[in-house]
């Protein structure tokens, strides 16, 4: 079945596939205007993580991570936590993430990551049936099929993400999700445990 989803075209974005490819430059620790984010934005540390919905190793992460990390640092208002928006892999890929991204910007800023985490829960039945899936998500949270037809669809929207992808990607040369940046500094890209974020964490709280 294809993973294609019936959105308006996608560029080929100089992204590769997720969690390959290593490196990364210092990223802007302070929230940008179309960021999405979570925790004490004053806190002394900022995480910042470039994601994409439709990559198995983000999906990966958030479910064996995600909890954890959040209880232990955000919920505490120790970090303040970025989420930036990817598009990486082939292009059903791609659109099936930009989808994603559409539908939890439509939600609205309060259920933005409501979308994110039900996406990030269905895989990997998302990519078997894509469209299926992010039709159920939006019905749960209230949305009719023509609206969420309408969402995915919108070309205004999919422009403003496709340049948010592009001037962070350029900026902060991301080239893999999930990326993690904290407090400026760039892990190597891929799938970290949490044992690996108290560290960076830690360090970053005593500089």
């Amino acid at each position: 079945m294809s993973r294609r989803l019936a959105v308006l075209g996608l560029p080929a974005l100089a992204l590769v596939a997720c969690g390959k490819t290593s490196g990364g430059g210092a990223s802007q620790a302070a929230a940008l205007p179309d960021d999405m984010s979570l925790g004490n934005d004053a806190a002394k540390v900022t995480v910042v993580e470039y994601a994409s919905v439709a990559c198995p190793v983000c999906g990966h992460w958030y479910k064996d991570v995600w909890p954890s990390f959040k209880a232990k640092y955000v919920d505490t208002g120790k970090v303040h936590f970025i989420y930036r928006e990817m598009l990486v892999g082939d292009t059903d890929e791609m659109t099936t993430a930009a989808s994603g991204f559409l539908l939890a910007r439509c939600a609205g800023q309060g259920n933005y990551f409501k979308i994110v985490d039900a996406v990030y829960s269905s895989q990997p039945g998302l990519f078997a049936d894509p469209r299926g899936v992010l039709l159920n998500i939006a019905k749960s949270s209230g949305m009719t099929e023509a609206q969420f037809d309408a969402c995915v669809r919108d070309p205004a929207a999919l422009d403003a993400l496709q340049k948010r992808v592009a001037a962070n990607a350029a900026k902060d040369n991301v080239n893999a999700t999930p990326t993690f940046v904290i407090n400026g500094k760039s892990l190597d890209a891929g799938y970290h445990p949490l044992s690996d974020l108290d560290a960076a964490i830690a360090a970053a709280s005593k500089s």
